[in-house]
């Protein structure tokens, strides 16, 4: 038996609910004859007859009165399931969203974001997860809702993305440092001890590239995973950190920043999601949260370099 036309179940609906062909053919938009072929069709796939003749009118087989409140919530139901999501009240929604992010994001964005979302939906948790790779699984199995991160090359084609907010590198030191004081030159900076960030024990990145331009090595003494243990080394040593601004902005409170004196493109940090989710009206809210939060002037009044317009 072949799979039924599920359309049919609306052309029942309104045939049950109008007892004529005539009216029901005229509320479908459809002609006479059209509807009768529907009804033929109809008697065939059920086995009934479905409305027959008494005296100018049809009136519905037992059949057919059996299955009238049925067929009447299934159209219903699909009607529901077609139409376009409406925006839930989010102060009664109960729900958890796992956020994967690098260090500093947390530090710098939490808590205005989890507070940005309390004020509309107090039943929405947020779960945050270390991002400590680039791949997309998590994102792709549903085991993260949302990523923040620089978007690259190897950056699945599948997930939507949208940008957050610009970034730069920018070089830390412990308050008293000798880069603390004069000119940070591009050999200064090179002769210095370094603690490197990098999740693979990369040592060679754009900041290496753009000094061996020049003719010169940064010394790399050590390298670690991440932003906030570069800058607790920093902090307590000669060494020199080189790290994103606005991730960083609160871990290196007391620290001396000075700008990189080389050239390096601006980072895009962006988020990301699968496309599962692009519609959810939940998540689209959540989207914007995140938007508004990162772009808000508060985030923005911590960046500036000192002695820098």
């Amino acid at each position: 038996m072949g799979t039924p036309d599920l359309n049919l179940l609306v052309t029942l609906d309104v045939l049950l609910a109008e007892g004529s062909v005539a009216k029901a053919a005229k509320r479908l938009r459809l002609s006479p004859s059209a509807m009768s072929r529907a009804l033929a069709r109809l008697r065939a796939t059920t086995g009934d007859p479905l409305l027959v003749r008494a005296g100018r009118g049809l009136v519905a087989t037992p059949r057919a009165s059996q299955l009238r409140e049925r067929v009447s919530q299934l159209v219903q139901e699909a009607e529901a399931v077609l139409r376009p999501a409406e925006q839930p009240d989010l102060a009664h929604v109960t729900r958890t969203f796992t956020l994967r992010t690098r260090e500093g994001f947390v530090e710098n964005f939490g808590a205005r974001l989890i507070a940005r979302v309390a004020e509309q939906a107090p039943g929405i948790r947020l779960c945050f997860v270390h991002k400590n790779n680039k791949q997309s699984m998590a994102l792709r199995d549903g085991i993260v809702d949302l990523e923040t991160g620089v978007v690259g090359k190897s950056a699945s084609p599948e997930l939507r993305t949208q940008g957050l907010f610009h970034d730069r590198i920018i070089g830390v030191v412990r308050a008293g440092h000798p880069l603390s004081r004069g000119t940070v030159t591009p050999v200064r900076y090179a002769s210095g001890s370094h603690v490197a960030v990098s999740r693979r024990a990369e040592e060679r990145g754009a900041i290496d590239q753009a000094l061996e331009a020049m003719g010169l090595v940064r010394r790399i003494s050590t390298s670690v995973a991440g932003f906030g243990t570069a800058l607790v080394l920093a902090r307590e040593s000669d060494l020199i950190a080189s790290v994103p601004e606005r991730h960083t902005a609160n871990l290196r409170a007391d620290m001396h920043v000075f700008e990189l004196p080389v050239d390096l493109p601006p980072l895009t940090i962006a988020m990301l999601w699968h496309p599962r989710l692009d519609a959810d009206p939940v998540h689209r809210w959540l989207r914007a949260c995140m938007r508004e939060v990162c772009s808000s002037q508060e985030s923005l009044a911590n960046l500036a370099i000192p002695g820098q317009p």
